[in-house]
């Protein structure tokens, strides 16, 4: 009976990770398919159906106008309407409305998910109980930085062209080099001082892969001393980072700097996230209550990312996803004509077509590094 209860232990102790990542999947779709449905309901347009998952129903039940309903394959969801259809006789239908209208209930999915890792990102930041911000406070022993020309009390400005807004961009923008060097530029008594192919102290994670971090220490402020001012910048400015983040590795990916096996999926996100939980329930159940925090921090801090990537990436303007229908509806703001709905129609379902073809490329190679643990 021990022998089993210790198997079922472990078991568990590999399986609810997992759980966590899934139902924080679930979440992330739920509330942006409810930013659609409130969205439309606020404008009294009417909802077919509001559903989550894919394929054969499970479960449903009729409210009203509305068929809710729970699907077997737990990917995506969707608020129906009549978008698709090229007329309608209905007043409140999808199509009939103003094209503002249709924008704000396009726009409003991606918003929530937005808005859901700014909440967060709000929580990090205020549980942190320091803020750093990106300046030099001082240099470790085995420093190489401080030998190319950086100096104590140095604002870090620019990283390789791109403007460091807060310490979240320093260890991002500077990976982004080739062999670990970047041009930094930094504010030096009020003056911008440029340090170029500045050399960045190299490491090896653990699955053998190269990358290069700070070696100085950053200038904190405590907890106690932090203004509501001072958190809200931060919360605004470490969001703002993330979604950076996204258009610039969408850029790395186009011109090559970041191969396509090196991109993950939703198998990908899920073991990232349920590792991130995982490390997280190690860390508490250690002595140390910081490292404890800052571990929880951390997988926060991918529950935000991953939100707000989301949010981001359905805002892009490409077909079969948010972005591309808000695009059309732009067009339409602007010359005042609907582009033709057949048109429309062959361009998301081309989009469509190539999405799922790279899903599906993406998901091997997700499962290619689960099995052999490499990308």
């Amino acid at each position: 009976m021990i022998n089993l209860a210790i198997s079922i232990g472990a078991i568990w102790g590999k399986v609810w990770p997992i759980l966590v990542a899934i139902l924080y999947f679930g979440f992330l779709i739920l509330s942006h398919e409810l930013g659609h449905f409130s969205a439309a309901k606020a404008f009294k347009v009417k909802v077919n159906e509001f559903s989550m998952g894919m394929g054969p129903r499970l479960w449903k039940k009729q409210k009203g106008e509305t068929l809710y309903s729970l699907k077997a394959l737990p990917f995506g969801g969707s608020v129906l309407m009549d978008e698709d259809e090229e007329a309608s006789d209905d007043p409140r239908s999808f199509t009939n409305q103003k094209a503002w209208k249709r924008f704000v209930i396009l726009f409003a999915g991606a918003f929530v998910n937005i808005l859901c890792g700014v909440i967060i990102m709000s929580v990090i930041v205020t549980m942190d109980p320091k803020t750093y911000v990106p300046q030099v406070k001082d240099f470790g022993e085995t420093s190489i930085t401080n030998t190319q020309g950086l100096e104590v009390g140095d604002k870090i400005h620019a990283i390789g062209g791109k403007l460091v807004y807060n310490s979240l961009d320093l260890n991002f923008l500077l990976n982004r080099g080739k062999d670990g060097k970047m041009d930094v530029v930094v504010k030096r008594d009020g003056k911008k001082v440029t340090l170029p192919d500045m050399q960045f102290k190299q490491g090896e994670r653990e699955d053998g892969t190269t990358y290069y971090g700070l070696d100085f220490y950053l200038v904190g402020y405590e907890k106690g001393n932090r203004s509501v001012g001072l958190l809200a910048k931060e919360t605004i400015g470490e969001s703002a980072s993330l979604a950076r983040m996204v258009y610039l590795s969408l850029m790395d990916m186009v011109t090559g700097k970041v191969k396509l096996r090196e991109i993950s999926g939703p198998i990908g996100v899920v073991t990232l996230l349920s590792t991130g939980a995982q490390q997280a329930q190690e860390s508490a159940t250690g002595e140390d209550k910081l490292q404890a925090l800052y571990a929880f921090m951390d997988l926060l801090l991918l529950f935000g990312f991953i939100s707000i990537n989301i949010g981001v990436m359905n805002l892009l303007p490409l077909p079969a996803l948010d972005g591309g229908r808000l695009f059309f509806t732009l067009i339409e703001m602007i010359f005042r004509k609907p582009v033709p709905k057949k048109l429309e129609a062959v361009v998301h379902g081309v989009g469509i077509i190539l999405l799922m073809l790279f899903m599906v490329i993406i998901s091997f190679a997700d499962i290619y590094a689960l099995i052999t643990g490499k990308r």
